[in-house]
């Protein structure tokens, strides 16, 4: 998780103040009703990995919600750049985030006259080092995915508490990541990570009409990694059985990087530890934003 020091400096709403000064009003629309969208990006060796993808992204949810952020993209991508900057961040997270901004008790979005927008710099760690070696164990959630007709997971929304009910039995279950369906039963993505199987040598991945956010990992390792390792990611529906059944898994995220699968639940997916062809993905993918991460 993102680890705030105290002598961070937020950007917010054009000017950098400390962390203990950086509040949103208790009126603010992302907060009374999940009103807004955000971003996660990384930086690593100063080099803002994907970070016009990352905020055309971030526009692309605020037009779906009609949410005006009073910035245009360039400036955006100046801040986020000023922001770490400003905080010396060679490696880290960063959180863009645009509200509704304050407005009334009731549900009217354009009673709110001024969007709220802030962006942190920070340092993250998501999972223990020990889980890249030996994998992580996931388990298959009892709650579904939302229905794209309901919320379109394109839309990188403040209201997260569909996967967060479903992080909830991942932690009373004692693990770290929840797998979930779509209300067809088809497999989706999990709670923060999109999921990969690798099944004969073939790697797939479920397509976006399963309900899934087109993570920018996810593109980055589908167009740019897995092609410079000589393979080709397939983008199909996928059933429960076929996860269950896979030599390999692994998740992407931008927190999360590429991580390899141990077990789905109690059933032990291929040695029990990260696959090789995970382990090759993922190296790659370190390789590549340690030396040059690509910016766009």
């Amino acid at each position: 998780m993102p680890q705030v020091a105290a002598k961070t400096k937020i950007w917010m709403d054009g000017e950098f103040v400390d962390t203990n000064k950086a509040s949103v009003s208790v009126f603010d629309h992302g907060l009374l009703y999940g009103d807004g969208c955000f971003e996660g990006i990384r930086v690593y060796n100063g080099r803002i990995l994907k970070l016009r993808s990352h905020v055309e992204r971030m526009f692309e949810s605020a037009a779906a919600i009609r949410l005006q952020p009073g910035y245009c993209i360039e400036e955006i991508e100046e801040a986020i750049r000023e922001t770490v900057a400003i905080n010396d961040r060679q490696d880290g997270y960063i959180r863009l985030v645009f509200t509704r901004g304050k407005g009334t008790l009731g549900l009217n979005p354009f009673l709110c006259p001024k969007a709220t927008v802030f962006i942190i710099a920070e340092k993250i760690k998501l999972y223990p080092d020990e889980m890249y070696e030996d994998g992580m164990s996931i388990i298959v959630s009892k709650r579904p995915r939302v229905p794209i007709s309901c919320l379109d997971p394109q839309v990188k929304s403040l209201n997260y508490l569909n996967n967060i009910l479903a992080k909830i039995e991942a932690v009373d279950a004692g693990v770290l990541e929840a797998l979930m369906l779509n209300i067809d039963g088809e497999v989706a993505e999990c709670t923060g990570d999109n999921i990969f199987i690798i099944k004969d040598g073939i790697i797939s991945t479920p397509h976006l009409c399963a309900g899934i956010l087109n993570g920018i990992t996810r593109r980055f390792v589908i167009d740019e990694v897995a092609p410079a390792l000589g393979y080709t990611i397939h983008e199909r529906s996928i059933t429960l059985d076929e996860v269950i059944s896979a030599d390999e898994i692994f998740l992407t995220g931008t927190a999360a990087e590429v991580i390899g699968v141990s077990h789905v639940g109690h059933d032990v997916i291929g040695s029990g530890k990260v696959g090789p062809i995970s382990k090759s993905l993922e190296q790659e993918f370190r390789r590549r934003v340690a030396s040059d991460a690509p910016e766009n």
